[in-house]
């Protein structure tokens, strides 16, 4: 089968490998869509932590379920999604209900070989059941859920000011899954076409251009002066994540969501008088998948209006770099495989 492999940072490569064999309590599937997300350009660009190379890109992803062992509630033919995060089922965070934290987890093209290829063995206990969503749906369903997991976290209540830094497909989501919480969501970015996008496309009511006027000021006036008690990075930019400790109102929620190498430092005293809480939000869980599928189902959140590039397979490699520069307008490559 045609593999597509990131030998190195800036370089991918096309390559033919076999095809997964049966083994037990895992499944195959024939992969039939590949959403390109953030981790994937990170890695591509060397920025990505907990990343080593080769390795073969993706895990959002959807496809045609071609053998199965141990899950007798999915049929062969089915279409299937998967969550991505391989847990050991043991360590403290498994046993405490976090398996999204597992302390030997296996992210699926991250810390093992993902899915840029034409088939993928995963733990039968990883599958989604399809639930009548297209592939480019299914394909998805992670990146939605790794908003839906942030906000879960932040413990969003109706009616308060959510500030969503980052406009890109995970901040997207959150915001999507906020509004749903009940959130009065403020979209934070210096790209005014992303910024654009979350007016007219998810009907966000506030919007902040953080290179056209003091964000501070513009975030006073939104929140009659209180300031968001929800912040949340999805940008995983450090100066980014440095500067919006600022932005929390007394009291307030700062959740990480994007993720960078380097360390955060933020002024002690204004956060201590603040009483903040700042936590990290790392992947999902099948509660989180779950949610987002009825989300879907009820019409609630329409992913499908982030794609703006669809490629075949074999054009990923020519492509890629170019999805890296704010000038071509990506928010969210879908990758076609397999087609019959």
């Amino acid at each position: 089968m045609q593999i597509l492999t990131c030998t190195q940072p800036g370089v991918l490569n096309y390559e033919q490998g076999d095809k997964p064999l049966t083994k037990k309590d895992h499944a195959i599937i024939k992969i039939k869509r590949i959403g390109i997300c953030g981790t994937d350009l990170h890695a591509f660009e060397g920025t990505q932590p907990f990343f080593s190379y080769p390795r073969i890109l993706g895990h959002e992803l959807a496809g045609e379920l071609v053998e199965v062992d141990g899950a007798d509630d999915f049929q062969i033919g089915e279409a299937v999604t998967f969550i991505p995060y391989f847990n050991c089922g043991t360590c403290i965070a498994c046993r405490s209900g976090k398996p999204n934290c597992c302390t030997q987890i296996k992210v699926c093209g991250v810390h093992v070989d993902g899915g840029m290829v034409e088939y993928l063995s995963v733990p039968s206990a990883s599958l989604i059941h399809g639930n009548g969503l297209s592939f480019d749906e299914l394909a998805l369903i992670e990146p939605l859920a790794i908003g839906a997991h942030g906000i879960r976290r932040a413990g969003v209540q109706p009616g308060e000011f959510v500030l969503v830094i980052g406009a890109g497909p995970i901040g997207l989501g959150t915001m999507e899954f906020a509004r749903i919480a009940g959130g009065n969501v403020i979209a934070l970015d210096v790209n005014e076409q992303r910024l654009q996008f979350c007016k007219d496309k998810l009907g966000v009511a506030h919007v902040v251009n953080a290179k056209l006027a003091d964000v501070t000021e513009q975030l006073m006036a939104i929140t009659d002066g209180d300031m968001p008690t929800v912040v949340i990075d999805a940008t995983g930019n450090l100066n980014a994540i440095n500067n919006s400790f600022k932005y929390m109102a007394h009291g307030a929620r700062y959740v990480l969501i994007g993720l960078q190498k380097g360390e955060i430092s933020f002024n002690h005293p204004e956060f201590h008088k603040r009483e903040g809480t700042l936590m990290s939000s790392r992947n999902a869980t099948r509660a989180d998948f779950e949610h987002v599928v009825d989300a879907m189902k009820k019409g609630l959140v329409d992913p499908l209006t982030y794609i703006t590039h669809r490629v075949a397979f074999e054009q990923v490699k020519d492509q890629f770099s170019s999805w890296l520069k704010p000038e071509t307008g990506v928010i969210k490559a879908m990758v076609s495989i397999n087609e019959d």
